[in-house]
């Protein structure tokens, strides 16, 4: 009975707290969704840039051979090589093709004609589908090609491969996997420990009973705020610093970029996650909830930012959900900046995102901060 009755006590206690309860029960349903939908490396629909300078009837054919294959989105036409370049830059194209003039008649003469492809290998799993598929497809249009042209002619003798496909990764040209992780262990280490080490360490205070005597002192609640968060403001920089030389003395990974363009962006990255931590403390009553809160932005941001998965295997509904996802958008600058060497000029477009994030989660924090502690 007395086992009971401690039982019986321990399920009062759990239903005392609705919040925590639903938060556990709805937790396993996120990691499903996540892990069954986001967690896939199966890359398809790559959004690709086309320099097609022969633009003949053989080189609309080509380009037909690779859109139905499902691997490439041909999202850009563009007129140079330095549009190809800017847009995988940017990130918006992961692969560039580039038919070179006098395609159709080299074809047409039974001849080999060469097609570059130039490959974005900051990421080695969308990195390696492009190049296979590249290879692949273009020789099986070669095939077809020859074949037909054999019948046509009526001759035999040897097979002549009519397509040379001459491919180039840029800026990971190994494709090492530690290129393209360790550079985003920056952004995750910054989400974890600053959104979770914000969210306790403030309602730690409130559990104990200080922070009622942290309100009655003269400190401002702007104060308040600054002195609460600047320490992990400094261990964030020291754990960014440390992964930095981490990487290049263990890794070999190259800073191609700007190393204090990477820092004060870092720091952009971090008055949002701070925010979030900021928040996540006006909501909770317990640290237990705090954990348990700040994992439901965690995750996500984990696995629809692609730190681990491709953005482009996901589907659709996931992929724009991840525009909402601060992670996202710090994970294009740090490897811009990092593998590509890229600056303000192309990451331009993130770093609004980030200040946007920055501005409203910290000063939607920041009132709600004030209001609680008033």
């Amino acid at each position: 009975m007395r086992l009971l009755s401690l039982i019986r006590k321990e399920f009062i206690q759990i239903v005392r707290d609705p919040r925590t309860l639903a938060m556990t029960f709805a937790m396993p349903v996120m990691q499903l969704l996540l892990l069954g939908y986001a967690a896939t490396s199966d890359v398809r629909n790559l959004p690709m840039a086309v320099l097609d300078q022969d633009k003949s009837p053989a080189s609309r054919e080509l380009l037909d051979a690779y859109r139905v294959a499902d691997y490439y989105r041909m999202r850009f036409d563009v007129l140079s090589e330095a549009d190809l370049r800017k847009l995988i830059d940017q990130g918006a194209a992961r692969v560039g093709m580039i038919i070179p003039r006098g395609y159709g008649d080299t074809i047409a003469a039974g001849q080999t004609a060469q097609v570059a492809f130039v490959i974005d290998g900051s990421d080695p799993t969308v990195a390696g589908t492009a190049l296979s598929a590249a290879q692949l497809i273009g020789q099986a249009k070669s095939t077809r090609l020859a074949v037909a042209q054999m019948e046509q002619r009526g001759q035999g003798g040897a097979f002549r491969a009519l397509i040379d496909v001459r491919t180039q990764v840029w800026y990971n040209p190994d494709l090492e996997s530690a290129y393209y992780m360790v550079p985003a262990l920056i952004g995750m280490i910054l989400q974890f420990l600053a959104t979770l080490l914000t969210s306790t360490s403030i309602v730690r205070e409130r559990e104990r009973g200080t922070i009622e005597q942290l309100i009655v002192t003269p400190i401002r609640p702007w104060e308040l705020i600054v002195g609460k968060l600047t320490p992990y403001v400094i261990i964030a920089f020291i754990d960014t610093m440390e992964i930095l030389l981490a990487g290049i003395l263990l890794f070999g990974i190259p800073i191609n970029g700007s190393l204090p363009l990477l820092l004060v962006l870092t720091a952009l990255f971090l008055v949002t996650t701070l925010g979030i931590g900021l928040f996540i403390s006006t909501i909770s009553n317990t640290q237990q909830e705090a954990v348990i809160s700040s994992m439901f932005t965690i995750l996500p941001s984990i696995f629809l930012s692609g730190l681990f998965f491709p953005l482009e295997a996901m589907p659709v509904v996931l992929q724009t959900v991840s525009y909402v996802v601060p992670l996202r958008y710090f994970l294009i600058v740090v490897r811009g900046i990092v593998l590509k060497g890229v600056g303000l000029e192309i990451l331009w477009k993130e770093v609004m995102a980030l200040s946007l994030f920055g501005l409203v989660i910290m000063g939607a924090a920041a009132l709600r901060f004030r209001k609680r502690l008033d």
